[in-house]
């Protein structure tokens, strides 16, 4: 369990170190006007102890700028998971006063829920009485299941795009969303290095079924605009990677299942999904022959 926290705290991590110009854009364009992006600069991760917790809590970005012309701070904490926690804008309160005492500066926190279940935090800490409000400690929260996924596809932004696959979408909308997604990464135009940190990031939280990418890859058919062609191949050109990278498992695991049976199980697959023969000869290193067996 522990493992797959870190994973997505690091694919988080990476999307948002990556994009962080364009995440404030998308999320909180108040606090974009305010940032001088030339005096920008992430710390290493933050650790802090809760003593009566006894746990381990991390800072998942701390962002050094300047705010208006003066120094200051922005920490981006993540949250997956999604019990009820009745203390979490304690924490929040928590993170901000130790960073305070540490850099005694301007910090402006951010808290992204990312669970898959709907459920109202709270984006304040209060302690006060009938005479006097002590601590009235606010931060700003992104709920990314509340969002309206449809609402987002026409902005060409890569976080966008990315989140999408945590948005507020339902189950018979999966293909939609990632049709949609695959027609904002033609958008972008991206470098290959950042279309593949988007691309593996949607990837991680919506993987279609293969009745779904067949349904997925015939929609894309039929779309008659120049951007389908270009959808179909970035569609084309990532199974073929996952191909590639299959035969290479395969072959790595060869001793034990046997090379040749894998290809095979990859070729069965490409057939199924409507590769030529002669592709998938290409890809395999099969005989056409035998490629022509498994299609009858």
């Amino acid at each position: 369990m522990a493992e797959q926290r870190t994973d997505h705290d690091r694919l988080f991590k990476e999307l948002l170190s990556t994009f962080f110009e364009e995440f404030l854009l998308l999320f909180f364009p108040k606090v974009y006007e305010q940032v001088d992006f030339h005096h920008l600069s992430f710390l290493s991760e933050e650790v802090f102890t809760d003593v009566i917790a006894g746990e381990k809590h991390r800072v998942d970005l701390l962002v050094e700028t300047k705010l208006k012309g003066e120094d200051g701070l922005i920490i981006v904490h993540v949250e997956h998971q999604s019990y009820t926690q009745s203390t979490f804008s304690e924490r929040m309160f928590i993170y901000f006063s130790r960073l305070f005492q540490k850099y005694r500066r301007r910090i402006l926190p951010m808290a992204i829920f990312s669970y898959d279940e709907p459920y109202h935090e709270r984006s304040s800490f209060m302690i006060q009485f009938p005479f006097l409000t002590v601590v009235d400690f606010r931060f700003l929260t992104v709920e990314l299941r509340k969002l309206p996924w449809r609402e987002y596809i026409r902005q060409d932004n890569p976080v966008a795009a990315a989140l999408l696959s945590k948005m507020g979408y339902n189950e018979d909308e999966r293909i939609e969303v990632k049709k949609e997604f695959l027609r904002m990464l033609v958008r972008l135009e991206l470098d290959e290095a950042r279309q593949r940190l988007l691309f593996g990031f949607f990837e991680t939280y919506l993987t279609l079924s293969e009745q779904e990418e067949i349904q997925l890859r015939n929609e894309v058919s039929q779309m008659e605009t120049k951007e389908a062609k270009q959808v179909m191949e970035l569609i084309i050109s990532y199974e073929q990677r996952g191909i590639k990278q299959g035969i290479k498992q395969g072959m790595e695991q060869g001793r034990k299942k046997g090379i040749e049976e894998g290809k095979t199980d990859i070729a069965k697959r490409m057939l199924a999904k409507g590769y030529n023969v002669e592709t998938i000869h290409e890809l395999t290193g099969l005989p056409i022959e035998k490629i022509e067996r498994l299609k009858k």
